[in-house]
């Protein structure tokens, strides 16, 4: 954990109980913007492959996450087959922020309130590490690949569109 940042996000506190290497990162999120991975890769200078965002799926009536890089999209059928699962559709809005407890544009993987299962996009495992939300629009944190999975009990899988 690089400096001492503020441990407010149920994320935050999650990776740093754990004990993991991480880092926080800020900027200032534009309330205009609407793709928040792209919005967070660009204000922090980062590659769209390098930052993932989170999305919360319904695959065969029960809600998983998904983590693919902010540069591409979800392919919802390889993330239904690698769920066990034959359909796939994005959760409703109100559906991923209960079951999670972080608002859209802010849900992290991590410490989520009801730990939904996870798969990270097996692109992931190619950076030393990764960024993903921190909890909250405006926050992302950097991890190892392997912490992320660690962290969420996640499954490394192809599961973003080519």
């Amino acid at each position: 954990m690089s400096g001492a940042p503020k441990l407010g996000t149920p994320a935050l506190l999650c990776a740093a109980k754990a004990g993991i290497a991480f880092t926080v990162h800020a900027y200032e999120h534009d309330p205009r913007s609407e793709s928040f991975g792209k919005e967070a890769a660009a204000a922090l200078g980062l590659s769209a492959e390098q930052v993932f965002k989170t999305l919360v799926v319904e695959v065969n009536g029960r809600l998983v996450v998904a983590v693919v890089p902010v540069a591409g999209s979800l392919d919802l059928k390889a993330l239904a087959i690698a769920a066990g699962g034959r359909r796939a559709a994005m959760a409703k809005v109100q559906d991923a922020e209960r079951a999670t407890g972080y608002i859209v544009g802010g849900i992290s993987p991590i410490g989520q309130k009801r730990q939904l299962p996870v798969y990270v996009d097996s692109s992931a495992l190619a950076f030393p590490t990764v960024h993903v939300s921190a909890g909250k629009r405006g926050l992302e944190i950097e991890l190892s690949p392997t912490d992320l999975l660690a962290l969420t009990a996640g499954v490394a899988a192809p599961i973003a569109a080519a």
